[in-house]
């Protein structure tokens, strides 16, 4: 079998016959319209123990984001500014590819994207979390 430039496996043809068969009929794969934005619903304070929380749906993607707060040393190379920690866990009750125990190395990456995007456009002031400057 020799592959010529413009062989393509099954699955890519597929995918693109697929899109371009709802684009051609104005739906998305989820059967909305190409305008039509899925509903939102935000609770916040969902999670009674935390200092914040709230749960997010959008269409049938659940989000739940929640906020604890702990009085700790800064770091030695950033003594005026206060401590940020990100976790991300995929709850093993919302896919079947979710697994329980130590978060696997999407939800590892998925807090690492998160940190970066909050540290990045500065959302949290973490010269505002300093107690003691250096302590």
């Amino acid at each position: 079998m020799s592959i010529t430039p413009s062989f393509q496996p099954v699955v890519p043809k597929l995918k693109r016959y697929t899109m371009e068969t709802l684009l051609s009929r104005g739906v998305r794969l989820d059967g909305r319209r190409l305008d039509e934005v899925r509903n939102i619903e935000i609770v916040p304070g969902y999670i009674e123990r935390a200092e914040g929380s709230a749960l997010v749906k959008l269409g049938q993607t659940v989000v739940l984001a929640g906020i604890k707060t702990d009085i700790v040393a800064p770091f030695p190379d950033t003594p005026n500014e206060g401590v940020l920690v990100v976790h991300a866990e995929f709850v093993p009750l919302a896919s079947p590819t979710f697994e329980p125990g130590p978060p696997d190395e999407n939800a590892i990456e998925l807090a690492r994207v998160i940190d970066r995007s909050l540290r990045e456009i500065k959302a949290v002031a973490l010269y505002k979390l300093v107690l003691e400057p250096g302590k």
